[in-house]
Order: C-alpha cells, then sequence, then structure tokens
C-alpha cells in the first residue's frame, strides 16, 4: 500500500477538482466533496460514493434540500495501488466518476466512456 497522508490525500482531490473544465465545474450544484479514510463496510473497496439528487432528476421541488455529497475513500484507494503516480490517477478518475453521477450519467454510461 502506497502512503500518503490524510492532507496530501485532501490536496490530490482538490487538484483532481481543479482540473474540471470551468464551463463543467461551474455546474456543480449544491455539491460537497469530501474525503473519509474508510469504506463502508458492506462494500470495503468502494473507491467513492456519490449521495444526493442528480441534476437530471431534480425539479421545481427541489429547494432547500441539504448538499450532495460526493465522497473520497483514502484507504481503498491506496490499498489498490502501487505508486503515488498511480494514487494522482485513481483520485482524478474516481472524482470525475462520482461528478457523473452527480450530473445523472449512471455506471454503465460511464463504463461506455472508458471510466471502469
Amino acid at each position: 500500500m502506497v502512503e500518503v497522508s490524510r492532507e496530501q490525500f485532501e490536496e490530490l482531490v482538490a487538484e483532481a477538482l481543479d482540473t474540471l473544465p470551468p464551463d463543467l465545474a461551474r455546474l456543480l450544484d449544491n455539491v460537497v466533496v469530501v474525503v473519509e479514510d474508510d469504506a463502508p463496510e458492506d462494500d470495503p473497496d468502494l473507491l467513492g460514493l456519490y449521495s444526493g439528487i442528480p441534476l437530471t432528476e431534480r425539479g421545481t421541488w427541489y429547494a432547500g434540500v441539504l448538499p450532495d455529497r460526493i465522497t473520497i475513500f483514502r484507504l481503498p484507494t491506496l490499498a489498490m495501488c502501487e505508486t503515488v503516480e498511480d494514487v494522482i490517477d485513481e483520485v482524478e478518475i474516481t472524482v470525475v466518476h462520482e461528478i457523473a453521477h452527480h450530473f445523472g450519467i449512471d455506471d454503465d454510461r460511464l463504463h461506455e466512456l472508458g471510466y471502469d
């Protein structure tokens, strides 16, 4: 397992967010991105998780709700990577994958686009 501190990992997540095209980043609406060390017990290898209401499912009723949440899991990511460069790549892929869910893109479509 690669050693990357929590602080360094959070910086990698922030850097991945910074690589989003500005036009796309502006469309992120009512969403927060957080880092947690451990994935849920029922899916310990999970790298990221989107929880919320995708933009494509929001209607006129959507108001006054808590922000959607994108969680990036540090320890499962580190466990699957052999180098820091692998961690950087995997964080970028995971961040994009979870943001895609915020935009209403499902796993099947992401796999078609090459985000396995």
